[in-house]
């Protein structure tokens, strides 16, 4: 099985599945009204997430995604947020990984960035 098959995007709202494997949050904010234990977090990855400013600037509009996707992509290369990518990789690498964001559309969000960089 490669990696590509391992790492799914998910809700933090949804139930666990038994087969999410390490559950990580990627988002530098913690979800509203969702209280840790409730999480069923393996790590919080906040690290990992796109800046402030790249995040306001994309608004979570579909119509810019492929350009936040770029950008983020971007940002990604930078040392720390590198080095939680290559943390995730390993992650990736020992079985199933489920990155987790409490956006209302994980489709279009950083952890879609983020799958699909850790699948390719």
């Amino acid at each position: 099985m490669t990696a590509g098959n391992r790492v799914r995007v998910r809700r933090v709202y949804e139930e666990p599945a038994a087969d999410d494997g390490a559950r990580v949050l990627v988002d530098r904010l913690w979800p509203r009204g969702l209280s840790k234990a409730d999480a069923h977090l393996d790590e919080w990855c906040k690290q990992v997430a796109p800046s402030t400013e790249l995040r306001t600037w994309y608004r979570h509009d579909p119509d810019r995604f492929a350009e936040f996707g770029r950008r983020y992509r971007g940002e990604l290369e930078e040392p720390e947020r590198a080095e939680a990518v290559a943390h995730l990789r390993e992650l990736a690498g020992k079985g199933a990984l489920t990155l987790l964001t409490a956006t209302r559309e994980p489709e279009i969000s950083e952890a879609a960035v983020l799958a699909d960089l850790l699948k390719g």
